[in-house]
């Protein structure tokens, strides 16, 4: 199963296990898991109730405390994660999501790891939000996580190291690499631990993966802000089966009528040598009724600025747009084969269980063979596809 997290409107702890278990996990479950920890039970009880958010309703996560409030080291709570007698899986996602913790708090507050004091993550209810996180995941079979963009919200919040401002320092390092947005408004929108939860383990990050929907949730936070209701919301499904593999690229595009065909043909080439993954061109009409191109590659991000920067400066384009797409792939390997003409290599497409679904005389080869040979380059290749055949 996979689990796409929309995170538009904020992410915390609370929030996560809270949709979770509107998918189904029974809190009574949780809480016979949560034992394992070596917590005191009479030190907190949990409950679940419906609440609505902006006429939305919503599942709100409680962790109600005893006496039993201590703040503890890093150190001190990856132990008591590893001696505890949860599951393999429930004990390595909770550790990964507290290393991140440790990881940004050492940063902000320039510690070692080891010496890394929680203060409000450190507390019981902050451990039970991220374990029991954990412990739905592995309820729900969960194999994969997603999710949306995170708000970056904005003013300021009280804590234990004073007045900070949003997002907090920790939240802020740990939401480095994840797409954020500013269409919510201020407040607190993501926590600590709402951040750390989707660092550590979501696969990646922005629109929804093809799944067949199973099931829906929804977790209310503690406030109800007046911009846009404050639930984040939990989807639950089956991926869709590809015969190949999927990878996320960027489709670049720009209309081009006051180049001529050289110093686009030029172009093409310095952009595939430059890591472009393709690169095409198609005849459209502009304004003026004037004759142009539109000039199109593919790459992947990292790609971007160096790809985009080499089309602005050798060509008349004065701008480009630019978009992600999802892409699906086959895999793809050259192998040489001996025929009668030889030695020649073919490029070999592959399903994700290395079944060959075609088997393809590579070009050079072909016009290598008819040249020495004298003969067309038609009855080269018929005879190769044959002989690729024999091999599929």
């Amino acid at each position: 199963m996979i689990l796409y997290l929309d995170c538009y409107a904020g992410i915390s702890g609370d929030m996560t296990v809270a949709a979770l278990i509107d998918l189904g996990v029974p809190l009574e479950y949780i809480s016979s898991e949560l034992s394992r920890l070596g917590i005191p039970e009479n030190s907190y009880t949990l409950s679940a109730n419906r609440t609505e958010r902006h006429s939305i309703s919503a599942l709100k996560f409680d962790v109600a405390l005893s006496n039993y409030q201590t703040h503890r080291k890093y150190s001190d709570i990856a132990a008591m994660i590893s001696n505890s007698s949860l599951s393999d899986a429930v004990r390595s996602r909770s550790q990964s999501v507290f290393r991140r913790l440790a990881e940004a708090e050492s940063k902000v507050h320039n510690v070692p790891i080891e010496n890394v004091h929680f203060h409000e993550v450190g507390a019981v209810d902050s451990i039970v939000d991220i374990v029991a996180t954990t412990i739905a995941l592995d309820f729900l079979n969960i194999k994969e996580i997603y999710a949306s963009p995170l708000p970056l919200g904005s003013g300021f919040v009280d804590s234990a190291h004073g007045r900070l401002p949003l997002p907090a320092p920790a939240t802020a390092e740990l939401m480095q690499g994840i797409p954020v947005h500013t269409g919510c408004g201020p407040g607190e929108r993501v926590t600590p631990t709402g951040a750390a939860i989707v660092a550590a383990l979501a696969s990646g990050f922005g629109k929804q993966p093809p799944m067949i929907l199973n099931k829906t949730g929804s977790g209310a936070g503690g406030k109800d802000f007046p911009d846009c209701p404050n639930i984040m919301r939990a989807f639950l499904g089956k991926p869709i089966q590809k015969t190949g593999e999927s990878e996320r690229v960027i489709v670049v595009d720009c209309n081009i009528d006051d180049s001529t065909a050289e110093i686009l043909g030029y172009t093409m080439g310095l952009l595939f040598d430059a890591g472009a993954l393709d690169v095409w061109f198609t005849p459209i009409q502009m304004k003026k009724n004037r004759p142009a191109t539109m000039f199109s590659f593919l790459c992947r991000s990292d790609h971007l600025e160096k790809l985009t920067g080499i089309l602005l400066s050798e060509t008349s384009a004065i701008g480009l747009r630019y978009y992600e797409a999802d892409r699906i792939v086959l895999k793809r390997r050259v192998v040489e084969q001996q025929t009668e003409f030889g030695a020649v290599r073919f490029k070999q497409a592959l399903d994700k269980n290395g079944n060959i679904l075609r088997n393809s005389p590579e070009f050079e080869d072909c016009r290598r063979i008819a040249g020495k040979l004298h003969i067309p380059y038609s009855s080269v290749i018929q005879k190769l596809q044959s002989a690729g055949a024999d091999h599929t």
